[in-house]
């Protein structure tokens, strides 16, 4: 049967408009959240991305444990997310901007908060105590880019490193919706890139590092694209410390 061309035409729209309407909606996961106690309203050094106290601290302190499918088995330290509360009675609209700092599940839950961070769930300031009554509360999450440190990779050398015989670095910071997956550094003596260690969390290491300067780079993922290597143009200088941070600004 041939199509007259009215009907051609009305396929055609449909075809070319459709993708484009599916596309204006924002995509947000349902799941639960719960809240962890600190007596500052801050998060907790001691958690598992291996951050230290900017785990405390970063994002003003809005940060949270997230459930295994979210931490990756580390990658997923330092992502960010923006979370709602489901109950219509207590529902803000903007929720609050997390930070993964940590792994912990409760209840069925992706995110452990901060008070802080919990705290902003609420539609207003006589909400929160009735949110902190619930629990476990029904919310919707997405990923949302990290912009509060700019387009960055930050990381910082462990205090555990130990110059020349033991080399560790901490990603701290990457800007954008990225994760890092992967770390190199150059062996001069043999013209080639050794992949170091994920020790654990965002901890990344090495035995016996080369002597002299350093030259790592980093295997940025954005989960659109297959992932790719990027590296800094400056060198560790080769007197490094423990402790040092180095802003790259390669994202």
């Amino acid at each position: 049967m041939e199509l007259n061309f009215k009907h051609q035409l009305g396929l055609i729209c449909v075809i070319l408009i459709f993708p484009a309407l599916c596309n204006c909606k924002e995509y947000y996961t349902k799941s639960k959240a719960t809240y962890y106690g600190t007596s500052d309203g801050y998060g907790t050094p001691i958690g598992v991305c291996g951050f230290g106290e900017y785990g405390r601290t970063a994002n003003d302190g809005n940060v949270a444990a997230v459930s295994a499918r979210l931490w990756k088995n580390g990658a997923g330290c330092g992502a960010c997310y923006q979370v709602r509360c489901k109950i219509p009675q207590y529902r803000n609209d903007n929720g609050a901007y997390v930070v993964a700092t940590d792994y912990g599940e409760g209840d069925r839950t992706d995110f452990i908060l901060s008070p802080r961070a919990f705290s902003k769930l609420r539609c207003n300031k006589t909400a929160s105590e009735a949110l902190k009554k619930h629990g476990v509360l029904d919310i919707e999450y997405k990923r949302v880019p990290c912009t509060f440190k700019g387009n960055n990779i930050i990381f910082q050398i462990t205090e555990h490193s130990r110059n020349p015989g033991y080399f560790a670095i901490v990603i701290l910071y990457v800007g954008g919706k990225s994760d890092i997956t992967g770390v190199q550094m150059l062996q001069k003596e043999y013209h080639k890139w050794e992949l170091l260690r994920r020790s654990y969390g965002a901890v990344f290491d090495i035995a016996n590092p080369p002597k002299g300067e350093i030259r790592l780079k980093f295997q940025v993922s954005d989960g659109s694209a297959l992932p790719h290597w990027v590296g800094p143009k400056f060198a560790i200088p080769a007197n490094w410390k423990a402790g040092a941070t180095y802003s790259t600004k390669l994202v």
